[in-house]
């Protein structure tokens, strides 16, 4: 629907189809809107389900979760600490939030809490904080879950849903138990998309775009952290060892500015050079990723394998070609 509507404007047909004024809707206030929504967070949790004994460090960013992450957390029995619930209109993310994890991990170390919880300016994003201090990121969530829904044969398809951005890791730690990885372009919308194509019920991003389809249809920060807290409560474990369940690939991150965005086809050796780079670490279940920004004017290279120093090798040669080539 965002494509259609994109092609609509950016084609200019939208001039075509505007309604006359009778035909354009009403908007409509929902009073209780708050209560509802405390409702339906809860809702995703088991009946009689309680967070008593849990302490919980939350930075809400000061964002849309201000007030409803701490009702349903402390409704639940937890112990909280909140902080970026002062909004004024213009403090969302600035310096809070899972845009500045750091701050919930220091919060958590101070507290001596048991979790941390940063949410994004919008909500629909999460970050956690396991009780050492250590940030646990989409990627390592997804990896928590995942094995827990597959361990209570709730998993469709016994597929996750994830984008390029993702670990590798997680592909290797799934396929020991009989799970799946399915890859999208970068964009939570790209994830939901494949979801609602395959019937995939669980997807999400790196960034913490977490989708829990069996509870609602796009990502929601709280109900995505309400998931982790469960998991710790049932099985009486903390977050530091339910995150390790996994075995993350080493991953180098590259970023290259650039004056322009020339087809990486048309650089000198640069393909060469990253084919070489893909026949050295595919063997050990690694990839090469590279690939304009969106946003920004940066060439991304992501490189994932086994061995770190194969990894700095080709990011520094491939990284070299591009600057020389195009870069600011």
């Amino acid at each position: 629907i965002e494509a259609e509507i994109e092609d609509l404007v950016f084609g200019g047909d939208i001039e075509m189809i505007r309604p006359a004024a009778g035909a354009i809707g009403k908007a409509v206030r929902i009073d209780d809107a708050l209560g509802r929504y405390i409702e339906f967070a809860k809702a995703s949790l088991p009946r009689r389900f309680t967070l008593e004994g849990l302490r919980i460090v939350l930075d809400c960013g000061h964002g849309a979760s201000y007030k409803s992450s701490p009702c349903v957390l402390r409704e639940l029995g937890a112990e909280v600490f909140v902080y970026g619930n002062a909004p004024d209109g213009t403090n969302i993310n600035k310096e809070c939030g899972s845009m500045y994890p750091e701050s919930m991990c220091q919060k958590v170390r101070e507290h001596r809490a048991d979790v941390g919880i940063a949410h994004d300016g919008d909500a629909d994003r999460v970050l956690l904080c396991d009780e050492k201090g250590n940030l646990i990121d989409g990627d390592d969530i997804m990896a928590i879950a995942t094995l827990d829904m597959l361990s209570q044969g709730a998993l469709q398809q016994r597929t996750l849903v994830t984008t390029v951005m993702s670990n590798a890791g997680l592909d290797a730690s799934l396929q020991k138990v009989g799970g799946k990885v399915i890859r999208t372009q970068v964009g939570d919308k790209y994830v939901i998309d494949e979801m609602r194509r395959g019937g995939y019920n669980f997807g999400g991003e790196q960034s913490g775009h977490l989708i829990f389809g069996d509870y609602g249809t796009t990502g929601d920060g709280l109900v995505a952290a309400l998931q982790i807290l469960r998991i710790m409560k049932t099985r009486q474990v903390v977050l530091s060892k339910l995150a390790a369940c996994w075995s993350r690939f080493p991953q180098r991150v590259t970023n290259i500015r650039v004056r322009e965005k020339r087809p990486f086809e048309e650089m000198s050796g640069l393909m060469d050079l990253v084919s070489q780079a893909e026949e050295a670490v595919k063997c050990d279940g690694g990839r090469v990723l590279l690939r304009y920004s969106g946003t920004e004017p940066k060439a991304r290279l992501l490189m994932e394998g086994r061995d770190a120093a194969t990894l700095d090798h080709w990011s520094r040669r491939i990284a070299e070609v591009i600057r020389s080539s195009i870069g600011m």
